[in-house]
């Protein structure tokens, strides 16, 4: 996992191993971690179904490889993640609204 990569591969609960792109990339310098906010792909598809966003912490790699993805472990990063989210959504929103009043 690197900072600016589009698509990440995760390994599901059963083994299964699933696409992913990557919504957006952040550090927290709190928890002194860097964190990656990440929906499946094929959830894009189907456009009835609610996409359902994950985060992980991850370790960028020191030689440009693959970093490792981790589970988050408290609710204080979790509410940070959730502001973050909320943060880049409303600008996503904010973005679109301006494109269509040109």
């Amino acid at each position: 996992m690197e900072h600016g990569q589009q698509n990440i591969t995760i390994i599901d609960d059963n083994g299964t191993e699933q696409l992913c792109e990557v919504l957006f990339t952040f550090e927290s310098e709190e928890f002194n971690k860097s964190y990656v906010l990440y929906y499946p792909i094929a959830a894009e598809e189907d456009e009835n179904e609610e996409i359902e966003i994950h985060a992980s912490a991850f370790t960028p790699s020191e030689d440009g490889k693959d970093g490792d993805l981790l589970p988050i472990e408290s609710d204080e990063e979790w509410d940070v993640i959730e502001e973050m989210l909320n943060t880049f959504l409303d600008e996503e929103e904010d973005e679109e609204e301006e494109e269509e009043g040109k």
